[in-house]
């Protein structure tokens, strides 16, 4: 599938690092680094903006090396951009370590997956089907 994509980054377009990758890493296209103090947040700008088609979203999920070696992560995880979102992708980054860390330009911030998804239509009712679990929520399936 292609996908239009302008590039306003002084970076190449995202890639999949290998053949079995999901998502295509994000850079952060700031001119100068940025530092966040424990639990600071921000957005970081991608210079990406793109054209997705109908009943496709693009999910802004954390790189998990960035996570373990830093305590960088996303706020809102998975981010999602909707197919008629035009704007620039932002990253919503937070720190969650105890000490300051920072974000080079270009530096890989985040991973975009694309998914495809169907909207639905509600079907009010007074009862739902019953199932073996039931109502049962947090832990009620085991440990």
């Amino acid at each position: 599938m292609k996908i239009k994509v302008v590039n306003k980054s002084a970076f190449e377009l995202p890639q999949y690092k290998t053949i079995g990758s999901a998502g295509l890493d994000l850079c952060a296209n700031i001119a100068d680094a940025i530092t966040l103090k424990s639990l600071e947040r921000t957005i970081v700008p991608t210079g990406l903006y793109i054209e997705l088609p109908m009943g496709f979203e693009a999910q802004i999920r954390p790189r998990s090396g960035l996570s373990i070696k830093k305590g960088l992560t996303l706020v809102n995880t998975p981010g999602t951009i909707d197919s008629d979102y035009r704007g620039e992708i932002g990253v919503i980054m937070i720190n969650l370590s105890p000490d300051s860390q920072t974000i080079q330009p270009g530096e890989r911030i985040a991973q975009m997956v694309i998914a495809k998804y169907e909207q639905i239509t509600w079907e009010p009712v007074e009862i739902l089907g019953e199932t073996d679990r039931g109502a049962g929520g947090f832990g009620s399936t085991g440990v």
